[in-house]
């Protein structure tokens, strides 16, 4: 689907939702090495820190701009008066923030330009019709979708060709299994996987929520709550034992299962730190056999886990199918 390795970088941890944001310097040197490790697929947004993120990669990646696939999202962000985040899928103001994101990333085109969230007050087609406008004048090579659902897929593409959907998906996020992975595979459109690692849950590193910085975003997350999260815990002993029969980090057995549910379907973890950078990238060498991901399929999905994805307010954001 790209011309990258499988494996890209989500760079949203480094500025924004998990914690403390890096300093601008360790950030830079974050992505930098990122960069000599091989990555060449960079994923940021007009959300993340209010800006900040795309202003890192616009620094640490300018010179290396012609070497890389980078991709920014659109149509949700902090806003200037509320200093909320607020969904606005608008034209105006996709084609606005746009131009803000050219300038913060220091480029004169973006390779792909996500709508982030679909506005349920604007028409899919009148955002992905600005969208294509900017195809049309250079601004941006390729337009995806993030959070959205088959049948919104399917009306966007009537409009304009869609590049890729980005979703959660994971062993512990299943949603896109219900319609949308069948809809990307055959409409030749690549699914974007975020939080593969299931937001830290399964490296096996997070064992007590409450050693979360007080503005982590998993905070407000069920699964991650004091009823759900020591059951999900449970879930982790037989995961990493097929993790060492195999000899694989649980992180690598978490990517190498994403990757294995298509070749279209490209996983996007994020890291602040370069060892879990190198250990991510790694996994690409890591082939299961059939047997091995129809163990993983029983163990962990939307039946064992334990909690919704979201709270009530963070679902109403979002656009994806829902197991009943």
């Amino acid at each position: 689907m790209f011309d990258t390795p499988g494996i890209g970088l989500g760079c949203m941890n480094l500025s924004h939702a998990y914690g403390t944001p890096l300093s601008e310097g360790d950030a830079l040197r974050a992505l930098d090495a990122a960069f000599d490790l091989g990555y060449r697929h960079f994923d940021t947004a007009t959300l993340y820190g209010g800006g900040a993120n795309e202003k890192l990669l616009g620094k640490a990646l300018k010179a290396k701009r012609s070497q890389l696939f980078l991709a920014s999202k659109c149509g949700m962000a902090i806003g200037r008066e509320s200093g909320k985040k607020e969904i606005d899928g608008r034209p105006d103001t996709l084609k606005r923030q746009c131009e803000e994101s050219l300038r913060r990333l220091q480029t004169d085109c973006i390779d792909l330009y996500y709508l982030h969230r679909l506005d349920p007050q604007v028409a899919i087609e009148e955002s992905v019709g600005a969208l294509a406008d900017l195809v049309r004048d250079g601004k941006i090579r390729a337009i995806g979708l993030s959070e959205v659902s088959a049948a919104t897929l399917a009306k966007a593409q009537r409009e304009h060709s869609i590049m890729a959907v980005q979703s959660e998906y994971s062993l512990w996020t299943r949603n896109p299994e219900i319609a949308l992975l069948d809809a990307c595979r055959d409409s030749g459109t690549a699914l974007v996987a975020f939080s593969p690692l299931a937001r830290g849950f399964l490296t096996g590193s997070l064992r007590d929520i409450a050693s979360l910085e007080p503005k982590d975003i998993r905070n407000n997350m069920p699964r991650f709550s004091a009823r759900h999260y020591p059951k999900n815990l449970a879930l982790l002993e037989e995961y990493g034992r097929i993790a060492e029969a195999i000899g694989c980090t649980p992180a690598q057995l978490a990517l190498a299962w994403v990757r294995s549910k298509g070749e279209f379907i490209v996983p996007i973890p994020g890291t602040r730190f370069i060892d879990h950078m190198r250990e991510n990238l790694l996994a690409e060498s890591v082939r299961l056999e059939d047997d091995v991901v129809a163990r993983l399929d029983v163990l962990i999905n939307q039946i064992t886990v334990s909690g919704p994805r979201y709270n009530e307010a963070q679902q109403a954001e979002i656009d994806t199918e829902e197991f009943a």
